[in-house]
């Protein structure tokens, strides 16, 4: 297993274009990830739960990823977030 934490840095949180794009890159690593914000958490592969979230800019939220090989997987979607200007 491989955590990470992102804090949220896009004005509009977490919203439906980039999210969008960070879940297309989850489901091509193979490696199932879910996102923990407080009490919450979802699986990063379901879009609506995700942007249900309720993630805000300045809230830091952990990435737990599993299976596959993690530490690729954690970096592509690291990446994901980064190139979308969420974090």
């Amino acid at each position: 297993m491989k955590e990470f934490d992102l804090v949220i840095k896009d004005e509009n949180g977490i919203h439906a274009r980039p999210a969008g794009i960070v879940v297309k890159a989850v489901k091509k690593t193979g490696s199932k990830a879910k996102v923990i914000f407080g009490e919450k958490e979802c699986d990063m592969t379901k879009l609506l739960q995700f942007m249900g979230m309720g993630i805000k800019k300045g809230d830091t939220i952990t990435v737990r990823v599993e299976g596959g090989d993690e530490e690729a997987s954690a970096a592509a979607i690291k990446k994901a977030f980064e190139d979308n200007g969420l974090v």
